[in-house]
């Protein structure tokens, strides 16, 4: 009877302690379900990734996992999720654009950013256009 108490005394220290560490990591706001739910937050996100960068333009995907952002110059950043975190790259003008209906794929020329297909909706198009007129500069 004695070691039945012991067992049940270590599992209820073991329950409270899981408890406790999952507290601790919603307060310390670990983990979670990160995304872009505002044209500020993806202004925020775009400056960590390029320091200065004043947004003109947003797109935001309607999932929240990624978003496209111009500035006055005509420079583009996509933001993409990374785990619990963000991460963003300036587009190359050789960085490649796919349309499909309302996704837009991008693939920056940092191949190892990898591709982003963000749902943009009716944008999807617009956005597209916007990159195609961007290489083709490069190639004038």
């Amino acid at each position: 009877m004695e070691q039945f108490t012991g067992q049940l005394l270590q599992i209820g220290i073991s329950l409270i302690a899981i408890l406790a560490l999952a507290w601790l990591a919603k307060k310390m706001d670990l983990g979670g379900d990160q995304r872009i739910r505002s044209e500020d937050r993806a202004r925020e996100l775009a400056d960590e990734a390029v320091s200065g960068f004043e947004a003109i333009d947003i797109a935001i995907d309607k999932a929240g996992y990624g978003a496209l952002l111009r500035d006055a110059d005509g420079r583009i950043i996509v933001l993409r999720r990374h785990g619990s975190h963000f991460a963003g790259r300036l587009l190359e003008r050789s960085s490649d654009a796919r349309l499909d209906q309302e996704f837009l794929t991008i693939t920056p020329g940092d191949k190892p950013f990898g591709s982003v297909t963000l749902h943009l909706g009716a944008n999807a198009q617009i956005w597209a256009a916007s990159l195609r007129r961007m290489k083709t500069l490069s190639d004038a």
